[in-house]
């Protein structure tokens, strides 16, 4: 499955029901928030998430209001980014990385919360544990931070003489974080 196939899916089953109560006023649009980290433009995430609104009957425009915020990679605007979205006051935020997610939740108590592709929400603070996360926030894990060792043993794997591993991350993505400290932990036990 691709990642616009499975943004699509995710956001047409996590999205379903906040979107379905907020239609029930009679003509109430329902509005959505998009709190994204990344740049105006083409965005595989963007036009998955559009594609599996459209899947459930909703078009932007017609029956669904987008109102979509962009840091532009600057993590610093993000708070003040998803404060201009709860003022706008969507019936959801839809976040598809850990800091819009970790800014949107900040920013609300009371607004649903959907994230996709969170390396680890709980490490990150998003929720309390997968059994119970608590809160108006939920979403799909990816699960990367707990497979960071492992793919580093596959590497040990295919080039069982190298030594050193060099690792480009963003310290301000706590996702990034949390797979370097996993790298950093399993690296310590290498032959």
């Amino acid at each position: 499955m691709d990642r616009q196939a499975f943004f699509s899916g995710i956001t047409g089953g996590l999205l379903a029901g906040p979107l379905a109560a907020a239609a029930q006023p009679a003509g109430k649009v329902p509005r959505v928030g998009f709190l994204h980290f990344g740049s105006p433009g083409p965005s595989v995430e963007r036009d998955a998430f559009r594609q599996g609104l459209r899947e459930l009957g909703y078009i932007e425009g017609q029956n669904v209001a987008i109102a979509v915020q962009f840091a532009s990679g600057r993590v610093e605007r993000l708070p003040e980014l998803a404060a201009e979205l709860v003022r706008l006051k969507p019936d959801v935020i839809v976040t598809p990385s850990t800091p819009p997610s970790l800014s949107a939740k900040q920013a609300t108590s009371t607004i649903p919360i959907v994230f996709a592709g969170i390396a680890d929400p709980v490490g990150a603070g998003l929720i309390a544990s997968f059994a119970r996360p608590g809160g108006k926030i939920t979403g799909v894990a990816s699960s990367s931070a707990e497979l960071g060792g492992k793919r580093l043993e596959l590497l040990k794997e295919v080039a069982p003489r190298a030594s050193r591993v060099a690792v480009l991350y963003n310290p301000a993505d706590r996702a990034n974080v949390l797979v370097l400290s996993q790298l950093q932990r399993r690296s310590r036990y290498w032959p």
